[in-house]
């Protein structure tokens, strides 16, 4: 197949990764020569000056090469039908996550319907919630596909969604993810699948390029909630820390529901620690950071995009001050655009919309726009959205590489006086101030 796109791969067996060429984008200039796979800056390459591996994996945009594209659309249809697959149930940790996500969803809708929809046609959303024993999230694509959608988002849980886009490929339903940070959903080689979010790849080399390089710490321990989402968010900062010769000190796990974490908090303050990483929801993350002010521990903290969330602000309090955090999106910056689109989300729901609505919009408008290129028809929806190098999103700028993953920049950012500030951006694996931006305690 012609070539789109020229990124190294992982390793086969024991082998390295070595730089190739760069990722073709039409939505942002292009990136350095020598980009290597998701970014990994050169420093932290795998098995760097050993040798280069004997093959390489992802370089090329998975085809397919199955029938549907001469399917005609159906006749006598009253709305263009999308998936929305979302934690929604007020009993799971993530359902204020899927709630917002519905809402970006429902406003890239109802202004393209309020534009005229597909062909005279409404787009109308079909929701189903993503929450329930494992894998039911099979069964709720299962029923969207009943539904005759013709394309879905979601979801949010990397596990859940790792199910889903499974059972996509089975159903040949094109699946437009933009909640999940898991670095393995596209790496799963399924061409019915995107993702129009940073994932916890860029979010982890962001925080090494600070924590280690930038402030010079050594002893780093890690809290991370013992989940899919915690194991896998924080592979590639152990994975950094551990090639750049300095090993984390230790790392700390919490159970789901835990409210006392008196006994990891001790051993991180006994083990001497310079810094520590938190990995986890929202609510415990801001339970942890106060027990360690209570504690006497004033180490400065560290932690992923969940933290942005109001309700981590809100509980945290004080504690957080100093906290810093990378984020998926620069709501700070000065763009007409965004300001506009933040305008109208406060106006239909009452609030800011987050990283989280913000990427739920740019997906939803992803699928509408290549279901209006493409037309009724499943196989070619995929097409569309295969093709793309990159998407101009309320987001940004959003550089897809060749497994259709979002491999634009992720923000740095500082808790000061209840309020995060942006001050350095991640990009092609380096760290580099922003324009207008303060270093934390500056201030």
């Amino acid at each position: 197949m012609t070539r789109r796109c020229r990124v190294p791969a992982l390793l086969l067996l024991a082998t390295l990764l070595v730089p190739a060429g760069a990722v073709a984008q039409e939505a942002q200039p292009e990136p350095e020569q020598g980009a290597n796979y998701g970014n990994t800056p050169d420093e932290i390459v795998p098995y760097r000056g050993f040798r280069a591996p004997y093959m390489e994996f992802f370089v090329d945009r998975q085809p397919f090469l199955g029938t549907g594209r001469d399917k005609a659309p159906p006749e006598g249809l009253e709305s263009v039908r999308i998936g929305v697959l979302a934690p929604l149930d007020d009993a799971s940790a993530e359902a204020v996550l899927g709630r917002r996500m519905l809402q970006g969803a429902t406003l890239a809708v109802e202004e393209a319907n309020a534009a005229g929809g597909f062909r005279g046609l409404p787009f109308e959303l079909v929701i189903r919630d993503d929450v329930g024993p494992w894998g039911s999230s099979s069964n709720k694509l299962v029923e969207l596909s009943d539904e005759a959608v013709w394309a879905v988002l979601g979801s949010i849980d990397g596990q859940s969604t790792h199910i889903a886009l499974r059972v996509a490929l089975k159903l040949e339903l094109p699946m437009v993810t933009s909640g999940s940070t898991d670095p393995t959903l596209t790496e799963t080689r399924i061409p019915w699948y995107v993702r129009v979010n940073a994932d916890d790849r860029q979010n982890c080399y962001a925080l090494a390029s600070h924590i280690f390089d930038q402030r010079g710490y050594r002893r780093v321990a890690m809290l991370r909630a013992n989940t899919r989402y915690g194991r896998v968010g924080v592979a590639e900062f152990k994975d950094a820390a551990r090639r750049l010769q300095k090993p984390l000190l230790l790392e700390m796990r919490y159970g789901t529901g835990d409210r006392d974490f008196s006994r990891q908090l001790t051993r991180i303050r006994d083990a001497g620690a310079e810094a520590v990483v938190l990995w986890g929801d929202a609510g415990d993350m801001a339970r942890i950071v106060r027990q360690m002010r209570e504690m006497g521990m004033e180490q400065p903290v560290y932690g992923p995009d969940r933290m942005f969330a109001p309700e981590f602000v809100d509980a945290v309090g004080e504690a957080g001050e100093g906290i810093i955090a990378v984020d998926l999106w620069h709501p700070e910056r000065e763009d007409p655009v965004l300001r506009a689109f933040e305008a109208r989300y406060r106006d239909r729901f009452g609030e800011e919309p987050g990283a989280i609505a913000a990427h739920a919009y740019d997906g939803m408008r992803l699928i509408i726009d290549a279901v209006r290129d493409a037309g009724l028809n499943r196989t070619r929806i995929r097409d569309a959205l295969s093709e793309l190098e990159g998407y101009g999103g309320i987001t940004g700028a959003i550089p897809f590489d060749a497994t259709l993953a979002d491999v634009g920049p992720v923000y740095l950012a500082v808790l000061e006086d209840g309020e995060f500030h942006y001050f350095a951006e991640s990009s092609n694996g380096r760290l580099r101030a922003l324009d207008g931006g303060t270093e934390p305690g500056s201030r």
